[in-house]
């Protein structure tokens, strides 16, 4: 399977770029492959973030002040 890949300019922090090549020479990977999985996690992780939200949906809101007012009587804070 081939797989297909799009071209993009990113522009890094000049100390983000040095550690980035560092890390592709350590492990004998790509910036490419690195910068993709560093991707692929975070849009991940959104999921995730987007499924819980989801699951709770119907979970009654609570304003602040009631968390706050909840946590002094659980003795939290």
């Amino acid at each position: 399977m081939v797989m297909q890949t799009k071209r993009a300019t990113i522009y890094f922090d000049p100390d983000l770029h040095k550690a980035l090549r560092l890390k592709a020479a350590e492990t004998s990977r790509s910036i490419t492959e690195l910068v993709n999985e560093a991707v692929r996690e975070a849009l991940s992780e959104d999921a995730e973030d987007l499924a819980a939200f989801s699951n709770r949906k119907h979970e009654p809101l609570m304003t602040y002040d009631e968390m706050v007012k909840r946590l002094k009587k659980d003795g939290l804070i």
